[in-house]
């Protein structure tokens, strides 16, 4: 298996993977039996080594729970480790006061980190929660602090997203898993045009993660992500995706080492400025990372 050119690269941006520990931040969608390979904490103890096998050298982490208690935690944790360079983090978006709790968030140690911020709208069982006001308000505040906004959505509410992106063009948006299509099990026709009115918004950026375990069965090949790699190449460009490992849920199908590499082999037709753009790049433009 070849590497893509990526030997030649400086340095891996992981612009998304999670950390938690359960005592603190239960996660509630986790079966123990048939999501038995994350059953379990996720510290920088564990991040580290995996991380640095696959040669990545800066990470975004990003929340997994909507309570108020964990963004502070991930920012201490990204004051304390170099590793960690980025932290999307959590508030809710329909309060009054967004603008005075991302201050806050700021003031707290590490606040310097908090480069963007999301909601799990896949969670939501309103298909027009994006078009509400009040999370328009939400989000808006967010772009106000010059802060990314991450859209975590299912295919179904890619058209949401899309009026939101264009009636705020002064925020930047960032796609999470690319919307997460349903690879192997349906027509992605509905997908595929939907992702391209998203990307015809200048202000979105999107992530080549989170796609293994889009797969129907937990059997994946490269050529059952290459159909989702090339459109998002063809409506983003280089310029607009970058890589996230989606670490530690990649491991209930994969390993973080492995899906470096099929990326990479999926992105090798690709020039090494148009990889480096994906592999670093973009997200350090996006969410305004420190130099490395």
């Amino acid at each position: 298996m070849t590497t893509g050119g990526l030997a030649r690269q400086p340095g891996i941006v992981d612009a998304h993977h999670h950390l938690w520990v359960r005592a603190r931040h239960p996660q509630q969608w986790i079966d123990p039996h048939t999501m038995a390979a994350i059953d379990g904490d996720f510290t920088p103890v564990e991040l580290a080594p995996a991380a640095r096998a696959a040669g990545v050298t800066q990470t975004v982490v990003v929340q997994s729970v909507a309570v108020r208690s964990e963004t502070p935690e991930l920012l201490g944790i990204a004051a304390d480790d170099p590793l960690v360079a980025g932290v999307v983090g959590w508030v809710d978006l329909t309060a009054a006061d967004v603008g005075r709790r991302l201050d806050r968030l700021r003031r707290a140690r590490g606040g310097e980190r908090l480069v963007g911020i999301r909601h799990l709208v896949q969670s939501e069982p309103d298909p027009t929660y994006l078009d509400r006001p009040e999370v328009r308000r939400g989000v808006a505040a967010v772009g106000a602090a010059g802060l990314a906004f991450d859209l975590l959505v299912r295919p179904h509410q890619l058209p949401a997203a899309t009026r939101l992106v264009r009636d705020l063009p002064q925020v930047r948006f960032v796609l999470d898993h690319l919307g997460k299509p349903s690879l192997g099990r349906a027509d992605l026709g509905d997908w595929r045009r939907d992702l391209r009115a998203l990307a015809a918004e200048p202000n979105t950026t999107a992530k080549l993660s989170g796609l293994v375990t889009e797969v129907e069965g937990g059997s994946w090949t490269a050529a059952d992500l290459r159909p989702a790699v090339e459109h998002a190449l063809d409506v983003f460009g280089p310029d607009r995706l970058m890589f996230g490992s989606d670490w530690p849920v990649c491991l209930l199908v994969t390993s973080y080492v492995r899906w470096v590499a099929v990326l990479g082999d999926l992105l090798a037709p690709l020039s090494d400025d148009e990889r480096a753009a994906i592999w670093q790049w973009t997200a350090s433009r996006v969410y305004r990372l420190p130099p490395s």
